[in-house]
């Protein structure tokens, strides 16, 4: 004799909508007694759904994305009576009278709500591995099936967040982008039924670039400060010593101050001179000073490398940069002259703006962005004058560095240009 017994959502604590985050079956699958049948999810705790007998899936009634109640269906499962004593709380009920001609007697119904297994018991049957709410959310903000990770780094084989980033970064690298792979495809669009297009191949730069800012976007989990800075001396002194230089001598930049200041306040603050290892275990503390700086070029963004700054003079410094960014607007940098920077500086002074968002320039932890000054009143506690102030952007990887360190470093860079003179100290 068989009997058709019901799974039903269990009562879970008075929780009036559950998301089914997964269905780990199928009509005509065998289960085994306790075997995670489904997977859902309240917006407190995740939790597994066990089969109640071993027997054959008769029909499954829900699919990824439902929400149920305390009750409801999940899925029918045909078993036969001789095994039923496997599962104790479910109490067949005895077939209806059938006709003679049927050579086999129907199977009964009975109606069984079975208790939910918490997440964190592992179960040598269930297809996929264990992950934490808060990492499915993770997941699925990513656009990733977290069932493509068969297992995790975590105890007993359970998912973390991290193993959610391999797995994207992993995609990436592979050019595998595909939806329910990894992070859904932009649909393509036909954009010439709309008008006239042109088609321009981006260069190898810009495509190079593109790859590069979207592994650091997926990869650290990013912080930006924003501070201004009065400068208003220190552009006194520069307009000072440019107007002692000969015509046609190179004249100096604001932006060699930020540098000298940068690297003065990395050299209190050792954390922003350093890079993760490849494992993320060990802090990699860098002892030279090499600043990269963001430079425009026809083909796309290059960052060449300004290396021992902490050695040089301004003047050395300004000669070297105007060297080196000639050479980028020719195309006839050379690897060597982008490699080895400690941080990096990105400056839109000369276009304008208030503030922006710099992107770390991974294996770096940390970048500081500059856009352009301009002149505000600020009270000084009796009235208002009129400085010239600086807007700085600082971004870091959080993983190294906290709010507070930001904040001291950047109070510190700030400390630097408000008076120049500090940096011979």
């Amino acid at each position: 004799m068989t009997v058709l017994i019901e799974i039903k959502v269990p009562d879970v604590g008075n929780v009036a909508e559950i998301d089914v985050v997964e269905v780990l079956i199928q009509a005509g699958d065998v289960v085994v007694l306790e075997q995670t049948v489904a997977v859902l999810e309240t917006d407190k705790a995740s939790m597994e759904l066990p089969s109640s007998a071993s027997g054959t899936v008769q029909q499954v009634y829900i699919k990824p994305g439902d929400k149920v109640s305390e009750g409801s269906l999940i899925a029918t499962v045909l078993v036969n009576t001789e095994a039923a004593s496997a599962a104790p709380a479910v109490e067949p009920v005895a077939a209806p009278v059938v006709e003679a001609k049927a050579p086999t007697p129907p199977p009964a119904v009975v109606k069984s709500a079975v208790p939910a297994v918490a997440v964190t018991q592992a179960d040598s049957s269930a297809k996929v591995a264990h992950a934490s709410p808060s990492v499915r959310l993770f997941a699925r903000e990513l656009g990733v099936d977290i069932s493509k990770i068969k297992t995790g780094s975590g105890r007993k084989g359970r998912i973390l967040k991290d193993d959610v980033k391999q797995f994207v970064k992993k995609v990436m690298e592979e050019g595998v982008v595909a939806t329910g792979a990894g992070i859904p495809s932009i649909p393509a669009v036909d954009f010439s039924v709309f008008g006239d297009i042109e088609t321009q191949k981006l260069s190898k730069i810009k495509r190079l670039t593109g790859q590069n800012l979207s592994r650091v976007w997926l990869n650290l989990p990013m912080v930006t400060y924003h501070e201004e800075v009065d400068i208003t001396e220190m552009e006194a002194f520069r307009n000072a010593l440019n107007s002692e230089k000969a015509k046609g001598e190179l004249k100096i930049t604001g932006l060699m101050f930020i540098i000298k200041a940068l690297v003065a306040a990395m050299q209190q603050f050792p954390s922003f001179n350093a890079s993760l290892s490849a494992d993320g275990e060990q802090l990699i503390l860098k002892k030279y000073f090499n600043i990269g700086i963001a430079v425009d070029t026809p083909n796309g963004l290059v960052v060449p490398v300004l290396r021992d700054v902490n050695n040089k003079t301004v003047n050395q410094l300004a000669l070297e940069l105007a060297e080196k960014s000639e050479k980028a607007r020719q195309g006839k940098l050379l690897p060597s002259d982008m490699q080895g920077g400690c941080m990096t500086i990105s400056s839109l002074g000369g276009l304008g703006g208030t503030s922006f968002t710099p992107i770390v320039n991974a294996p770096e932890v940390a970048i500081l962005g500059v856009t352009r000054s301009k002149m505000q009143p600020v009270w000084n506690g009796k009235e208002f004058e009129p400085k010239l102030m600086l807007p700085l952007d600082l971004t870091y990887d959080h993983r190294v560095i906290d709010g507070a360190e930001g904040a001291k470093f950047m109070a510190t860079i700030k400390y630097y240009l408000g008076d120049i003179r500090r940096l011979l100290l």
